[in-house]
């Protein structure tokens, strides 16, 4: 990632891109501003904020916000299943649905596919997550699952953390076919998880409330989905049947208002995570895709290494 901004890899048109940040002067003021940190810990990170936010993006009024946001962002209007003009409030559009045909899941039986919109990263390892945002900083899965045993499970396992920006389709959506269990709760506060914060303590993605979700599959073993909220995510909504079978690319649930993240998680020798994922991983930085693209391929059984 250059040092003038956030860049990432845009899959659709092959070019490094850079992030136009939502509040982005906020999000550095509580960052770097020895002020800016006291606000962090007094009031950003707080669920009472976020859930007062959220509270504030629920309001009819909050609704006149839509309009200049498509324009601002460039927001493709016509992919959503609502006209601009339909939304009841700013978080009404926030978690819109979109058109079937505007996010086509890849229908290769071998594939798994991205969870959500956003920029993502991809790893061989799970357990090798922390070099990607600053070396030297460690990362803990075991505190991430809240389990050393499942964490042990899943260490050598290719693993997918997918960022969702304030612009993106904020619904997110199972990689796999299989059958999910429930979403476990760990509770925690809610930080911004913007690469600006994670460079500066990845422990974040441990500390913030996340939800994980084990999915029985009959190629993949087991796989993990993780749901973490972050600063103004006063929620994660689930909006699946645990224990009832999904297809890749159902719907799984949706974030309301802010940035957030998933991580994916897959079981040893199981995946081979996409290409262009892993070589923009490796230069440390993000891939952008959609949801219901290819994010990797099922390994046959003679060729995994165990």
């Amino acid at each position: 990632m250059a040092d003038s901004g956030i860049q990432f890899f845009n899959r659709y048109t092959g070019e490094v891109e850079t992030e136009v940040v939502y509040g982005e002067s906020w999000l550095r003021f509580i960052l770097f501003n020895p002020f800016g940190k006291l606000a962090l810990h007094a009031v950003a990170k707080r669920a009472w904020f976020s859930r007062w936010y959220g509270w504030r993006m629920n309001s009819r009024g909050s609704a006149a916000r839509v309009r200049p946001f498509i324009e601002r962002y460039g927001i493709a209007e016509e992919e959503h299943v609502k006209a601009a003009d339909a939304f009841t409030s700013f978080n009404d559009f926030f978690y819109r649905k979109l058109k079937p045909e505007a996010r086509p899941v890849d229908s290769a039986a071998d594939s798994v596919v991205f969870p959500a919109d956003g920029r993502h990263l991809g790893f061989a390892k799970a357990s090798e997550v922390g070099g990607v945002f600053v070396k030297g900083q460690k990362f803990d899965l075991g505190q991430l699952l809240g389990d050393e045993q499942l964490a042990e499970r899943f260490a050598d396992g290719a693993a997918v953390f997918s960022r969702l920006c304030p612009v993106d389709y904020h619904r997110f959506h199972f990689p796999v076919v299989g059958v999910p269990k429930d979403a476990r709760l760990i509770n925690g506060p809610l930080y911004s998880v913007n690469p600006l914060a994670l460079r500066n303590r990845l422990a974040i993605l441990w500390e913030n409330k996340r939800f994980i979700t084990e999915i029985e599959t009959e190629q993949l073993g087991r796989v993990l989905m993780v749901e973490i909220g972050a600063t103004n995510v006063g929620s994660v909504n689930h909006t699946f049947v645990p224990t009832r079978p999904v297809e890749k690319g159902e719907e799984k649930g949706y974030f309301a208002f802010g940035g957030s993240a998933t991580f994916t998680i897959f079981e040893p020798g199981r995946v081979r995570l996409a290409e262009d994922l892993l070589e923009q991983s490796a230069q440390q930085r993000e891939l952008y895709a959609h949801v219901g693209d290819c994010m990797g391929g099922i390994l046959d059984s003679e060729l995994r290494e165990w």
